[in-house]
């Protein structure tokens, strides 16, 4: 069985969901970041983190390609094409609105207050729509590569809804029915009951 560490309102909610669409075992503990129990997993205090027996795994991305890759789901081969492809989505996700958003993230709320610059955010937010634009040219069909869902799918819904919660607009027709899609799928909604 496999143990997620950190909130359902961070990153962890990308390994929740994707423990969900695999439908494997799991425990959830809810700890925030850069807490003592964050640290006990992870000496940086990130989260979130996967306890596999006795390793422990950090990083989302890095988390769900694990899973991904164990368990033969959401993703395609390693060293075929269409993997390539998938990664290319993934890195996308994480460079032009993981990031971005992040940036929004620290500027806000994480950054100690003499350390912020809140003017960012405006242009974090022309960065975020022009992004998103680019990214919606790109989607194949229900998901980013067409009928197959993948691991890339999990992160850049994700970030469509961060952005939605951090209020970064998204106008878009192809990405709003692209998350609503992805919203809507029976594992995410489990996942989703996690939030509280």
């Amino acid at each position: 069985m496999y143990e997620v560490i950190g909130n359902a309102k961070s990153r962890a909610f990308r390994v929740i969901w994707m423990l969900e669409e695999l439908q494997q075992p799991y425990t959830h503990t809810d700890v925030a970041p850069h807490s003592e129990a964050a640290r006990a997993s992870n000496p940086s205090g990130k989260i979130p983190a996967l306890r596999v027996g006795d390793a422990v795994l950090t990083d989302s991305t890095a988390i769900l390609t694990y899973l991904a890759d164990k368990h033969g789901q959401l993703t395609h081969p390693a060293g075929t094409i269409d993997r390539a492809r998938q990664d290319g989505f993934m890195h996308t996700a994480l460079d032009e609105l993981d990031a971005v958003l992040w940036t929004a993230a620290r500027h806000s709320f994480i950054l100690p207050a003499d350390r912020r610059v809140p003017q960012v955010n405006d242009s974090l937010k022309w960065e975020f729509a022009r992004n998103a634009a680019r990214l919606a040219e790109r989607i194949e069909g229900p998901y980013l590569m067409g009928e197959t869902m993948t691991i890339a799918d999990i992160v850049t819904a994700h970030c469509l809804n961060w952005a939605y919660a951090a209020k970064f607009p998204i106008e878009d027709e192809r990405l709003l029915s692209y998350a609503k899609g992805l919203r809507a799928r029976e594992a995410f909604r489990r996942a989703a009951a996690r939030l509280g």
